[in-house]
This record gives structure tokens, sequence and C-alpha cells, in this order.
């Protein structure tokens, strides 16, 4: 009887017994395992996920470049460790990234929603953005005031954005209100498609736009739909939040937020220099700065055999003929050379206008031997050009695309087609270098074209200039023989009229 009573009352002290072993057990198991952080450090490597455009990152002349990159960059070095990328085929893929913990943070200037708060854990804000409505300015064409012109229109967003949250809530108000994207689609997609008139509008953030719309001439920002809102990194919820509670005193940093001002700085807010063609600024400054910098030209064409008004261009284009030009990019002087660059011409200052000039023309002898001998001239000149601005690796993967379109990859004008390609994913996923600002290399070689024009027109017109001619060559569309082979802008007494 006695053990009959007294069995629930020990199977009672064993349960407790167990579920208290268990619990220490945990408890042990917690103490050991290693936090979010402490993972990341123990590996040597914190993996960001971005996107391969403009502003997050991409390829700039054989290195990484964007805003997104450099800072999450920063934030690796702070925490001792490599930085790894994860880069899914479209803006939507980021968010399946993180959620199959392929990635510990997401880095692609992407706005704190609501609704996205309650699946992410965010940084700090480093950026206010708002959503703005993109449309071409054209005659007939007036620009929507507010979000009833926007009914009944032909709209795109880019997938994954919080543009289509955004849209979804302003349907419940304006029920004619109707959008599309589509998967693949990125920001220069939808620019480029408002451009060419293919649709009304697009939406895009603030920021996006005021960096990218230097490349779109004649595109505007009409209104926005809503006040800015805050952009951040997005990881994903974790139960120790150690890593997330690292970002928030990471981004309070004064040095992170000096770096931030310096990032936006070198990829917002400063306009497409090479856009700027303003033929009165060009003559005042053709008076003003040019003159007291010929003699250099002209011991530069000296010394290396290049024409002196392919090298004058090149100078306008790079700094406006200004010998203490400093870029967001740390490239200084009248012919903006990198400390690499210089070092490699044996330029000491390169705030010096004589070195500068002189280093600057050297370089371009360096640069053009990277380009095939069998390339003839002038397009060997401007495959130098173009591949010194973009890189050479993204002008060898244009020329590549040239090829495969049935084209030939060995002339200027064909493969100045196939450059602006390397903006679209269809195209740059069968490259190997991927992403790069393609328009900008063709308009480089296309302004540079046009201030050497500017400057023979000086020259033989005698209006403004008495500068030493070097005779009238012949124009480029002159069938090229053995006996009269193509004009080589390189060369002294030899420019090409035509451009």
């Amino acid at each position: 009887m006695f053990k009959l009573r007294q069995a629930p009352y020990l199977r009672a002290l064993i349960y407790v017994i167990v579920l208290a072993t268990i619990a220490a057990g945990l408890t042990l198991m917690g103490l050991n395992t290693p936090t979010q952080l402490e993972a990341i450090k123990a590996k040597g490597s914190v993996r960001f996920a971005t996107t391969n455009t403009p502003l997050t990152y991409y390829i700039r002349k054989g290195k990484p470049a964007g805003f997104e990159y450099e800072l999450a960059r920063a934030f690796a070095d702070h925490l001792g460790v490599k930085l790894e990328l994860a880069l899914p085929g479209n803006f939507a893929g980021l968010f399946d990234v993180l959620q199959q913990r392929n990635a510990h943070i997401a880095a692609a200037s992407l706005t704190a929603t609501p609704a996205r708060r309650a699946h992410f854990d965010f940084s700090p804000a480093y950026r206010q953005s708002a959503p703005v409505v993109i449309y071409r300015v054209r005659r007939g064409n007036p620009a929507p005031d507010d979000i009833r012109d926007l009914q009944g229109r032909s709209i795109e967003v880019l997938p994954g954005s919080s543009h289509i949250e955004l849209l979804h809530r302003l349907r419940k108000q304006h029920p004619e209100l109707n959008w599309r994207s589509r998967p693949d689609d990125t920001v220069t997609d939808l620019l480029d498609r408002v451009h060419a008139g293919e649709l009304d509008y697009t939406i895009l953030d603030s920021t996006v736009f005021e960096a990218q719309k230097s490349f779109h001439p004649g595109l505007k920002a009409a209104f926005a739909l809503q006040p800015p809102q805050p952009v951040a990194w997005m990881l994903n919820q974790h139960h120790d939040g150690t890593l997330k509670a690292e970002l928030d005193r990471w981004f309070n940093l004064d040095s992170t937020q000096k770096l931030i001002k310096t990032l936006e700085e070198r990829y917002f807010a400063r306009t497409n220099p090479l856009n700027f063609f303003d033929t009165v600024t060009f003559r005042r400054d053709l008076e003003e700065r040019f003159l007291p910098l010929l003699p250099w030209f002209q011991q530069a064409a000296e010394e290396t055999g290049i024409n002196w008004l392919l090298l004058a261009a090149i100078a306008y284009q790079e700094s406006h003929w200004k010998a203490d030009a400093v870029s967001p990019t740390g490239v200084r002087g009248i012919m903006m050379l990198t400390n690499a660059a210089a070092r490699e011409v044996d330029v000491r200052d390169r705030t010096d206008a004589r070195q500068s000039i002189m280093g600057g023309a050297r370089y371009l002898t360096i640069v053009k031997k990277k380009i095939p001998d069998r390339i003839p001239e002038p397009d060997h000149t401007w495959f130098a050009l173009a591949g010194y601005n973009v890189g050479f690796g993204h002008l060898e993967d244009a020329r590549i695309l040239t090829q495969k379109a049935g084209k030939n990859p060995d002339k200027w004008q064909h493969v100045r087609e196939f450059l602006p390609k390397l903006s679209h994913p269809k195209y740059y996923a069968q490259t190997r270098y991927g992403y790069a600002r393609g328009h900008e290399p063709v308009q480089y070689v296309s302004n540079i074209r046009k201030y050497m024009e500017l400057l023979r027109w000086e020259v033989d017109s005698g209006n403004t200039l008495e500068l030493p001619t070097t005779g009238k060559p012949p124009v480029t569309e002159t069938p090229v023989t053995p006996e009269n082979p193509a004009p080589d802008p390189l060369r002294l007494n030899n420019l090409p009229t035509t451009l």
C-alpha cells in the first residue's frame, strides 16, 4: 500500500528532475553558442546582398565601386572581417537571399517601409528619399500635377520595390490607377523606356533619379507621391540582436557619418561631367585658362608625338583646364591623374600644370598599348580613350557583344552601340566583368572629339587665337588604301576633321 501511494509522487519528482536537467543543458548550450556577431567574426567574413547598379555595386576601371559597396566595405573593415557579396539576378531577389540566410545584410537603397519592418530589421537610416514620378519633357506632354493625372496612363515600377506597396495603398482612393513591373527590370531600363516614349511614367526614389538623370536628358521629376522615407540596410530578425546592435553603434559614429557625406558627394550630389558641353564657356576658358598652358601641350606633343589638340581636348574634358581640379574619387590636376598613374609616369605633383600635362601625354601612350595593334587609327585612339574611361575589361566585354551580334569589334562605330548595353542585365549577364556605365565612355569619347573640333576651328579661323597650325589634315571619310592610310589622331600634323 505504501508503494502504491508513493508512486505518483516519485513520478512527479523524476519529471521535475528531468525538466531541470534539460533546462540546465539548454542553458549550458546557450552559454557555449556564439552570438550572430561572434559567428561572423569567427568566420572572418560578413556577407552583403546588393544589386549590380551604378549606385550600389559595379566594376569601375577594374576595381569595385558604388555607394553601397564602399559603405559595406567600411563596415566589414570595422568588424575586422572580409566583405563578401551576393548578387541576385534582380532587385526582388534581395529578399529571397536574406530569407534563405545566404546573406547577413541587404544593402541596395532600401526604403524601411512598415510592411518590410514586419518581417525584417533595419539599420539606422543613412539617407532620406521620396518616391517621385518621372516623365519625359516634350511638346504636348505636360507634367503631371498630382496622382489623378497618373490614372489611365502607362506606368512601370521596379519589381519588389517599396513603390508597389505604396501604389497599392494609393489605389484604394484612386481605383483607375494601374501599373506593372517586369521581373528583370532595372532603373536604367525604366528610364530608357520613359525616355523613348514607350512608357508615360515611372516611379523612382528621388536620390536615385538625381544621380541618374544627367544620363537621360529630357527626363524630369514631376512630384513626390509621399514625404521622404528612411533608407537603410535590411537584415533578418535574429534572437540575439547583436548584429543589429553593432550596426546601430557603427552608424552613430562620427567617422561613419563623415564617410556617408563623402560617398553622397561622390555618387549622388555630383552632376555628370560627361554631359558638359557649352561653347560659350569653352571659348571663355580658351582665352582665360588655355593660353598659359599652350607651351606645355606643345612640349608634350614634341616629346610623345601626340597631337597637342588631342591632349588639350582630353585635358578640357577631364578638368576644364584647371590645375587644382580634384574629383570626389581623388584624381586631380589638369589631366586628372590617379596616384597610381602619376607614379607610373613619374609625376610628383599632380597639381603642377607642366607635370600633369607631360604625365598625361606619357600615360596616354601607355594606355594605347593595351589596344590591339591591328586596329587602325583613328579607332585605335577612340578605343584607348574608352577603355581608360570605363576599364579595359568592360571594353573587351562590349567588343565581344559586338562580335556576337555580327558586327566588327575593331570598329568604334560598331562597338559604341554595344557599350551602353552593359548597363542592361540581358547583356551584362553574358559578360565577364558584369555591369558598367556603358553610356559614359561613349559620351567621353564624343566630348573629346567635339573639343578637338572646336579647338581646330579656333586655330583655322584665327578669330580668337593665334596658335601654331598643323596644316589641313585629310578627312576621315577618305577611303583607306595602302597609299592613303587612315589618319592617326595621335600623330602631329595628322588630325581628322570630321567626327
